[in-house]
């Protein structure tokens, strides 16, 4: 695998895990029922209830060494929900509350995603540099050969 590959799969990994990593911050708040509710609300008269979305799943990025054919290098990252997915929090007000008040809310940790954006930050500068390295070196070689 040449240089380039490999600072690019970095670049790719490093910019999935920003885009993972603000979609949990952005939806840290979006609520749903608890899976146990069956994922509606039920009022007593109503003749059929409301359906609420579920809370949002949070997700996760995994990286590791590509690790294929003759010549390993590079990373490969996939995404994958977070588990457990949810964490049950107190919020009475909301319509599919169930009778105890409880609400499914995504299981995120702010600082946690916070430390992957910067993860994610250190190593796109890093892969970034690799590959104006790369250049720079190939045009030396260039200009020596001409």
């Amino acid at each position: 695998m040449s240089i380039l590959s490999i600072a690019t799969s970095g670049l790719s990994a490093a910019s999935l895990r920003v885009n993972v990593a603000a979609s949990n911050i952005a939806n840290v708040n979006t609520t749903g029922p608890l899976p146990a509710s069956g994922g509606s609300s039920t009022s007593a008269g109503a003749g059929i209830a409301p359906t609420f979305p579920a809370a949002y799943v949070p997700l996760r990025v995994d990286q590791v060494s590509q690790s294929s054919g003759s010549t390993p290098g590079g990373t490969v990252a996939t995404v994958s929900a977070v588990s457990p997915s949810f964490t049950v929090q107190s919020d009475p007000s909301a319509p599919f509350a169930n009778q105890d008040g409880l609400v499914a809310s995504p299981n995120v940790d702010l600082a946690s995603e916070f430390v992957e954006m910067a993860t994610a930050k250190y190593s796109f500068i890093a892969n970034a540099k690799v590959i104006q390295a790369y250049a720079e070196t190939t045009e030396s070689l260039l200009d020596i050969t001409t």
